[in-house]
């Protein structure tokens, strides 16, 4: 069985969205169980776990003596043991392929200055300048990925690994209205969160944060 490893607690503020959630949620596309190994304060700094995962990160999981690390190739990895993610023929997986590779390079790199200007350096001076532009810059990105979806459901003819990759990176600016606000993304979005599976996927990442959230102090 596939051993996750996720965090045992994260702040409010990144609870839905530690890319754990990824690969949550192929696997219950692809219907495979998995079970959990989390982690908690200190623990990703570990020899043990340095070994797993260089950087002390999550995800990373565990089967049968291989481990692997980053989202984007255990979901790729998962993909290829399920046709609910990627298609048999190989036109049908190069375009998956191409579409996970495009969320985390076309998207992501441009979506994480966004969110490390509003969390990390919130009213700082810098940014007032900064942020404007790197605004135009992922709403220029955004409008991109509109236009070649077009009117259609999904990116390519139906639900597959791209999807899933592209909306958990599109999931990062739900603090903004940036896609909640957008006639193409916001609907395509919403669509993708919808997914039984997106739903199981969530509650799984969310209950042990709820768990074991820290005690808050009283005076």
């Amino acid at each position: 069985m596939i051993t996750l490893y996720a965090f045992k607690w994260v702040p409010d503020f990144a609870q839905g969205l530690v890319r754990d959630l990824r690969v949550r949620w192929a696997l219950e596309e692809a219907g495979i169980p998995y079970a959990t190994k989390l982690l908690g304060l200190g623990d990703q700094d570990k020899p043990e776990y340095r070994a797993i995962q260089p950087w002390g990160q999550v995800p990373a999981i565990e089967e049968d003596g291989l481990t692997l690390f980053e989202s984007g190739a255990i979901v790729l990895h998962i993909a290829e043991r399920s046709e609910a993610l990627m298609p048999r023929d190989p036109a049908g997986r190069a375009k998956t392929v191409q579409w996970v590779i495009a969320a985390l390079d076309s998207l992501d790199s441009y979506i994480g200055p966004l969110s490390d200007i509003d969390l990390f350096h919130a009213g700082e001076a810098w940014t007032v300048e900064r942020r404007p532009q790197v605004i135009a810059t992922i709403e220029r990105r955004l409008d991109a990925l509109a236009k070649r979806l077009g009117g259609r459901e999904h990116l390519e003819d139906r639900f597959t690994a791209g999807d899933l990759m592209v909306a958990t990176v599109l999931r990062n600016l739900r603090d903004t209205d940036i896609v909640t606000g957008h006639p193409v993304l916001g609907p395509y979005l919403s669509r993708c969160e919808a997914r039984p599976a997106f739903q199981r996927a969530l509650e799984a990442q969310l209950a042990p944060f709820r768990e074991n959230a820290p005690a808050i102090e009283t005076a």
